[in-house]
């Protein structure tokens, strides 16, 4: 399941399942339950603590801590607050449970060496203090969290006040998007998602416009090369070069797309840099000077070139955007990075219109300081923020970061979660924007090339792991489109 329930939808699956005729009790029960698999799965017996809070959450607790001690552990609850204070469900749970509960104090870990953090769910909408904060403080021991960590804002991964990191998080039927954006994402340790109750049917009622990243979104509209498919047909991707002393980028952009999936690649550059690009590009990179705007607006305009990337060490100026201009009125698919976005800072509006005329499929990739230069600032979610831009703009945003989000004026947003630390390299995000230009010159449908071109791109970092260079992704890229094409047959 890639679909991604925010905490109000989660709270209406839960509603529409007992509607059903399943009893909320049978909900709890498995969640407490799958809780307690994961960590018998994991962890020898020791002497452990379960952390409870006031509502369900707190129930999901009491059912682990029955659950283990079941199992022979030497278990004991520590409730915030009193059992007669709580409700529903999570009374029920706690009358069930016949073991120890201790007072909730930094005094109940001591000698623990396992505790399930069940305070707090990922509906918490106000700050973790008090004494709550006090003891996750304190823990020193790994920490099962029931749900997601307590304190961690599930719709944006924001914390609330405090947090302490998870070594595992057991949630329930989906994952919500704070279980992948940043900070949230460093607290929840291993994830898994267990099934507790919530049929597919009933999923099928909770629209959700937000997902995280993988093949099953995008795998089936994946242009793989056919037999009756020449150099043109498989598409021609064209990479707007920048002046002689800064032709890395766009020398970077050109081996992915060429790696990813085009049958033939350009490199458009002024003469003076010409000789830089054909000495150090792959020979079977094409490589063309253009003299003036005009040379370059008749060329894009060729019924053979399919999508055009301009950005990657561009230079932030007026003919960039000139260019930018010229390459939307042929309606023609269109990346723009880096210093293509920074060029159009404080004439949002201009590039806006002219995508809007254009009518056609344009990327936008910024990082987070590209993003503020052209979208201004931001808000205190990135999730939300993405969304907005995208929608402003009429473009697909892929926000780059850690957490990558790939937002579409139409409503839909991915958040990726495959891109490993050793990403953050000088010249990574022109491999990755080569690599949806070359998608989209294969006619891959807008949005799901930029997830699968942030998808691949995660993987072949991942396949080379630490000491990668951006020059080295280019090469992996055919080893995950290998396994890609394996697992699609």
């Amino acid at each position: 399941m890639n679909e991604l329930l925010t905490n109000k939808q989660m709270y209406e699956l839960d509603k529409l399942t007992i509607k059903s005729g399943f009893a909320g009790e049978k909900l709890m029960e498995n969640a407490g339950t799958a809780v307690a698999r994961e960590i018998l799965a994991r962890f020898m017996p020791c002497p452990a603590l379960v952390l409870c809070g006031p509502g369900n959450n707190g129930g999901d607790g009491f059912v682990v801590a029955r659950k283990l001690r079941e199992a022979g552990w030497d278990i004991e609850v520590a409730l915030l607050g009193k059992k007669s204070s709580l409700k529903g469900d999570a009374a029920f749970m706690a009358k069930k449970y016949k073991g120890k509960t201790i007072p909730f104090s930094i005094s109940s870990i001591k000698g623990k060496e396992l505790v399930v953090d069940a305070i707090f769910g990922a509906g918490l909408s106000r700050p973790v203090t008090g004494e709550a904060a006090k003891i996750l403080k304190a823990i020193k021991c790994p920490i099962v969290a029931v749900d997601i960590p307590s304190g961690i804002d599930g719709d944006n991964g924001q914390i609330l006040g405090f947090a302490a990191k998870a070594k595992l998080t057991v949630t329930f039927s989906t994952k919500k998007p704070g279980h992948l954006l940043l900070p949230g994402r460093e607290y929840c340790g291993e994830v898994v998602v267990a099934e507790i109750g919530h049929s597919k049917n009933i999923m099928k009622k909770i629209k959700t416009n937000c997902f995280e990243n993988n093949p099953s979104l995008w795998l089936n509209k994946f242009p793989w090369p056919e037999a009756k498919k020449h150099k043109y047909s498989r598409g021609h991707a064209v990479i707007s070069g920048g002046p002689k002393e800064m032709t890395g980028a766009a020398r970077l952009a050109a081996t992915a797309a060429l790696k990813a999936s085009s049958g033939i690649v350009t490199v458009l550059c002024k003469k003076d840099a010409l000789n830089i690009y054909t000495k150090t590009l792959p020979a079977d990179i094409i490589t063309k000077p253009i003299s003036n705007l005009k040379d370059f607006s008749k060329f894009i305009s060729g019924e053979k070139i399919h999508a055009i990337l301009i950005g990657p060490g561009h230079g932030v100026n007026k003919r960039s955007r000139d260019m930018i201009l010229k390459t939307l009125k042929t309606k023609k698919p269109i990346v723009l990075d880096a210093d293509a976005i920074t060029s159009f800072t404080g004439k949002k509006a201009e590039l806006f219109s002219a995508i809007k005329k254009a009518g056609s499929q344009v990327v936008m990739t910024p990082h987070l300081g590209e993003f503020k230069k052209l979208f201004g600032k931001m808000g205190e979610f990135k999730l939300e923020d993405a969304m907005k831009a995208a929608k402003n703009s009429n473009a697909v945003v892929v926000l780059k970061g850690a957490d990558t989000i790939i937002a579409s004026e139409d409503g839909r947003t991915v958040i990726n979660s495959n891109a490993p630390p050793t990403l953050a390299t000088a010249g990574a995000g022109d491999v990755l924007a080569g690599i949806i230009t070359a998608l989209l010159s294969s006619k891959m449908p807008t949005f799901e090339a930029c997830c699968a071109a942030v998808w691949i791109h995660g993987e072949a970092a991942n396949k080379l792991g630490l000491g990668l260079t951006a020059e080295d992704l280019p090469g992996k890229i055919p080893d995950v489109l290998k396994d890609l094409y394996n697992n699609s047959n």
